[in-house]
């Protein structure tokens, strides 16, 4: 058996025995644990094989084996060794665009994502559902002063990087940020997308913010960190979540990043709150079915089940309930999913509207299809005084 249709009877193999029921990063690196034999190029390429297909299952037809092969076909722009044994007039192809790819394999863009039903009226279904094809980057977003010490670290290293915006910059998801600056304390690893939530409280409300604030579904706490340096450090930071080892993980990166902690404390938002203050601002980066985020993670896309909708916006709607109570009058509350379908994000903004005293300030998308980045959504609202 040649070398390349080895890497494809070993990605039917990896793929066949998964199940979603862990991160697909994860299940590979227990499958090469301890298997000597498959150096980094082949890993490498058996992973893209298996990522692939994950990407554009839901559209492509025939046997396993050109599913696999035309999924590769589909995110490769340059001429490949696998492609060439494989199917070399597909081969000779690959600096088509995607379209015409598509076109060539009579594939629907919209037939990669098929929840389509689901999504957002403001989303461009076929340039969201392209950007399935092509792997989000690596993005950074600078801490305030340390812009041209982490730009002459990169320089010194020789490392090649874009800047979408004065604070960010995109890199290539292979560099070894650890090797090159301070994660954290010097720029934090923040999609695009998630740096760009809280742009409205930062050129709208800046004089009048708060210096109470409540991450309440705090996760890796870039929102917390973020708010921090928005708010020129002048803030008072409570964090919650549900998960104790995650808090504790969060608690780790504050610390890095010189962030100074009020409260912290496990609670599930999706129950009577008890022994909380009022806020003068809340940040409620809700859980969610992550479909903005799925290009990253196309695993779960595979696997997604439909229902999984109606239970996070169930969710969402009990922790509004319980997390708008918490705000003192005249306070913010920020609504944010990285979802981009309407249940999880408009009609929540409708939910969030019934609750008493709450009016809208600013509702939008953080389209990311463009830039290789994820898609958010983000809406702000204030309480009566």
């Amino acid at each position: 058996m040649s070398r390349y249709r080895s890497y494809l009877e070993v990605a039917k193999q990896i793929i066949s025995n998964y199940r979603g029921e862990i991160p697909f990063a994860i299940h590979l690196k227990n499958f090469f644990s301890g298997k000597k034999k498959f150096g980094s190029t082949d890993r490498k390429t058996i992973s893209a094989l298996c990522y692939n297909y994950f990407r554009a299952a839901h559209a492509l037809n025939g046997s396993d084996d050109e599913k696999i092969i035309h999924a590769f076909f589909l995110m490769n722009e340059n001429v490949h060794p696998f492609l060439k044994e494989m199917n070399d007039e597909l081969n000779q192809k690959s600096s088509l665009t995607v379209a015409e790819k598509l076109e060539l394999l009579k594939i629907e863009a919209e037939n990669l994502f098929p929840f389509a039903d689901h999504i957002s009226t403001d989303i461009n279904i076929n340039s969201f559902c392209n950007s399935f094809l092509r792997q989000p980057a690596l993005f950074l977003r600078l801490r305030p002063g340390k812009e041209e010490a982490v730009l002459r670290k990169f320089d010194e290293a020789g490392v090649a990087y874009k800047r979408p915006g004065q604070r960010s910059l995109r890199l290539a998801n292979s560099i070894k940020l650890e090797n090159i600056i301070s994660i954290n304390k010097e720029a934090v690893v923040q999609d695009l997308s998630s740096q760009h939530t809280l742009d409205y409280i930062n050129e709208n409300l800046f004089n009048e913010l708060p210096v109470d604030v409540w991450d309440c579904c705090a996760a890796s706490g870039g929102k917390s960190i973020l708010a921090y340096d928005l708010l020129k450090q002048e803030v008072r930071l409570t964090v919650t979540d549900i998960r104790s080892n995650i808090l504790k993980n969060l608690m780790q990166r504050l610390a890095e990043a010189g962030v100074p902690l009020y409260r912290s404390a496990v609670k599930d938002l999706g129950k009577t709150i008890s022994g909380m203050e009022k806020f003068g601002m809340i940040i409620c980066d809700a859980p969610c079915t992550g479909s903005g985020t799925w290009a990253r993670t196309p695993e779960q896309l595979h696997f997604f089940k439909e229902e999984k909708i109606r239970y996070y916006s169930n969710l969402q709607k009990q922790i509004i309930q319980n997390t708008v109570r918490q705000l003192k009058p005249g306070g913010i509350f920020v609504y944010i999913t990285c979802s981009v379908f309407a249940e999880e994000n408009e009609q929540q903004v409708e939910h969030i509207l019934q609750q008493p005293g709450m009016s809208l300030l600013h509702q939008q998308y953080v389209e990311g299809y463009e830039h290789r980045a994820d898609t958010l959504f983000t809406s702000t609202f204030r309480l009566s005084s």
